[in-house]
């Protein structure tokens, strides 16, 4: 028995197989137009440092989850830029409407497909990016153990370690050696030191604080500011210079070197810390104001009762006293405040951000169905186009909404989901007016378009939207 499907079904079917081809080549294209990026920017860094190969995949796989977060949404732009465009080309869309498929019909099935994408981006956003990028960071921190040498560049000043100017004629890919060092401390302010040497290796203490530089066959030079007639030149076969490193670009491998920030971790995990932030926000609110409150009761009580906190002083003194410690307290509670305040801001903006990015799928396709039938045409390079820009513009209003809400002028919501709502309102617009458009089918002409098993399905066709 031959199971006959509805053809509302097989329009379906037909428009999301026109999606497919072209979603798999504009994600592929960007991912691979990602990796190149990232290679080109970090090749100096990863290749003849001495590091293995598994390690360099290593690092570039990791990359590849927040390439992946990028990619999706734009390629769902491109996808639906190049079915719709190709479709149209063709006049298919005629032949659709035609047949009873209104414009708001042909919407459901991207519509659905977008929905899917953007549930599985959240679920990637939430499990996958964080360990992926928390993986890197220890990998990096790792890496940079193992190799202090990477943060020096041969023939460019390092200013990596605090108080310190290091420039490294050459390092040497297999080891920690140098050669050809100059060093200038700045840790003194008062005396200018500068360090020469021909050779030298770097390495790290073994608590990972401190950077040791070994050197061998050099001069130190040393100006005292403060005394101008006094010039020391002193040779030397073996030099050490400890330099203290911690919290700076070298970090130990240690548990605050892998504490997660609020990119390496999941929503629900990021919502727990801010409800903490709250409580905390909240008690801290109540001591200022319990705190201003009483303070303020006891010093309008009068002279007698400010004199017995204050003895040997008179009541006006001791009530002026008074009120700068209680100023002064205030002051830090409110420094306290704002900045349990930010941490809030921060890690609600990242909780938002791993909804709004993939609800921009959805967006993408409001968007991208009336531009591609506008087109007329479904090459890459024209939908390429329409969705570098639109995605540029959508990425400004996102960064633009983060630097504020981190800045605490806009509310993490609304900083996260305007560029949503922007385009999203842009891409309901544009599908209004697109269905709204009137036709004027040729029937004659309409048979001979349409594919054979639709022909029969078409009815009567008068001008405006069938739908």
């Amino acid at each position: 028995m031959i199971r006959v499907l509805p053809q509302r079904f097989l329009f379906s079917r037909y428009i999301l197989r026109t999606h497919a081809g072209p979603f798999l080549f504009s994600l592929g294209t960007l991912m691979f137009l990602f990796l190149l990026q990232f290679v080109m920017k970090y090749i100096d860094q990863l290749v003849g440092k001495g590091l293995s190969a598994w390690v360099i995949v290593e690092v570039i796989t990791l990359s590849l989850a927040w390439m992946f977060v990028l990619a999706v949404p734009m390629s769902v732009l491109v996808a639906v830029l190049m079915a719709f465009g190709d479709l149209s080309s063709r006049n298919e869309i005629t032949a659709m409407r035609a047949s009873g498929l209104s414009m708001y019909r042909m919407l459901i099935p991207p519509l659905c497909a977008a929905a899917l994408v953007a549930v599985l981006m959240v679920l990637f956003n939430n499990y996958v990016l964080p360990e992926s990028n928390h993986r890197l960071k220890g990998l990096m921190v790792d890496i940079r153990r193992k190799r202090p040498t990477l943060a020096l560049t041969n023939g460019v000043f390092s200013q990596d370690v605090p108080g310190y100017s290091i420039l490294v004629r050459r390092t040497f890919e297999r080891t920690n050696d140098l050669e050809g060092v100059t060093l200038y401390d700045h840790t003194n302010p008062n005396v200018n030191v500068v360090v020469t040497a021909k050779h030298g290796a770097i390495s790290f203490s073994p608590d990972f604080r401190k950077l040791i530089m070994d050197l061998r066959d050099g001069e130190i030079h040393t100006y005292d500011l403060l005394k101008p007639t006094l010039y020391r030149r002193v040779q030397f076969a073996k030099h050490r210079i400890v330099m203290a490193v911690e919290g700076f670009d070298f970090e130990r491998s240690s548990e605050a070197a892998f504490s997660r920030s609020d990119r390496e971790l999941g929503a629900p995990t990021m919502q727990r810390i801010v409800d903490s932030l709250e409580q905390k926000y909240a008690d801290l609110v109540s001591q200022a104001r319990d705190l201003a409150l009483r303070d303020a009761r006891t010093v309008m009580t009068g002279p007698r009762d400010t004199a017995v906190f204050f003895p040997g002083m008179t009541p006006a003194m001791g009530a002026l006293s008074h009120i700068r410690q209680v100023s002064g307290t205030l002051s830090t509670l409110r420094f306290q405040i704002n900045g349990l305040n930010r941490q809030i801001d921060q890690y609600l903006v990242e909780i938002h951000k791993k909804y709004s990015i993939p609800v921009a799928c959805l967006v993408f396709v409001l968007v991208g169905v009336p531009l591609g039938i506008m087109s007329r045409r479904g090459g890459f390079g024209v939908a390429a186009s329409l969705s570098l820009g639109f995605f540029i513009l959508y990425w400004a209003c996102l960064i633009g909404g983060e630097k504020l809400a981190d800045r605490d002028i806009l509310t993490p919501a609304v900083g996260m989901w305007s560029a949503n709502v922007f385009l999203g309102g842009v891409g309901a617009y544009l599908t209004i007016r697109t269905a709204r458009e009137s036709l004027l089918i040729n029937w004659d002409g309409l048979q001979r378009l349409l594919p054979v098993r639709w022909r029969r399905s078409v009815g009567p066709v008068t001008n405006g939207d069938p739908a």
